[in-house]
């Protein structure tokens, strides 16, 4: 329990600087340079990633014994490409449905999309077991 714990500790700490990332820059491309709010919540989603993927196999989650690291960025990449999806729809309904100021909208799907993360993450790449 206590290493779960750790590493859902781990797991946050990545977490927090990959939103802030996140929001940086969808933020500077919405309201900086007035980009739809899609293109700019995918770009953030996009440049978050490669960070959260460096950080979250380094220190979060250990490499599974005898999963090439192809395969690891290839399902990483799959899993995130899902979360993007779920991240941008959210954001989608939230901002442009429900009329949600955009970084609202954003903090919702972050908090939804986290859990996904962490939960197929665990299950699809970390060699530690359930």
């Amino acid at each position: 329990m206590k290493t779960l714990l750790a590493q859902l500790a781990k797991f946050g700490v990545v977490g927090v600087i990959a939103t802030v990332i996140d929001f940086g820059v969808m933020n500077l491309l919405h309201y900086g340079l007035h980009l739809d709010i899609l293109i700019a919540n995918t770009a953030g989603f996009i440049i978050s990633l490669v960070f959260n993927y460096a950080a979250s196999m380094k220190f979060v989650f250990e490499h599974r014994d005898g999963m090439s690291r192809t395969r690891e960025f290839t399902i990483f990449l799959i899993l995130s490409v899902i979360g993007l999806l779920l991240n941008d729809g959210i954001v989608l309904i939230l901002n442009k449905g429900v009329a949600l100021e955009a970084n609202i909208a954003k903090i919702a799907a972050t908090a939804l999309v986290m859990i996904y993360n962490f939960v197929t993450r665990k299950i699809f790449l970390d060699g530690t077991g359930a």
